[in-house]
């Protein structure tokens, strides 16, 4: 698996993923219906894709936001 993501877009999806899970976990704003668990899906995805550095997205279209890769 190659890495076609940046560290500002590593990071920016860090930072969604976890103002998402706060939103969802910490605050009743979501509430406890479908928001929350689409929330928590696209916090766990933005978290895995920004720590393995790889969006199946980005490779299907064919982009790439890093610069050594």
């Amino acid at each position: 698996m190659t890495i076609n993501m940046g560290k500002f877009d590593r990071g920016g999806r860090l930072a969604v993923a976890v103002v998402l899970l706060v939103l969802a976990l910490g605050t009743n704003v979501l509430g406890a219906g479908i928001l929350f668990w689409i929330a928590l899906i696209v916090a766990a995805v933005f978290a895995l894709t920004a720590l393995v550095g790889n969006c199946p997205l980005y490779s299907i279209v064919g982009i790439k936001t890093c610069r050594d890769c």
